[in-house]
């Protein structure tokens, strides 16, 4: 802010991007203490994912993703399968 004011003060359009960039980093902060400092909110309750990884229902994993091609590749590694020994 105070490069812009005294370097450019006339320079509208660099005013109104900074100010834009604060009010979103402002908003991304605000989120982040509702959601207790995770960058994403949970889709469903702790309590409703266990349950459902222990029925079965869900499926519990790590997700690998291709890094050259992020977009287009990935695949979820479940826990307890693909070691060496399975078949």
């Amino acid at each position: 802010q105070n490069y812009l004011d005294n370097f450019w003060p006339d320079l509208k359009a660099a005013h109104e991007l900074f100010d834009s960039i604060v009010q979103a980093r402002r908003e991304r902060e605000s989120e982040s203490q509702e959601n207790h400092g995770k960058e994403y909110p949970e889709h469903l309750p702790v309590e409703v994912l266990e349950a459902g990884i222990k029925s079965g229902r869900y499926l519990q994993g790590a997700l690998n993703v291709n890094k050259h091609r992020a977009q287009l590749e990935a695949f979820v590694r479940l826990q307890g399968f693909g070691s060496k020994d399975t078949g």
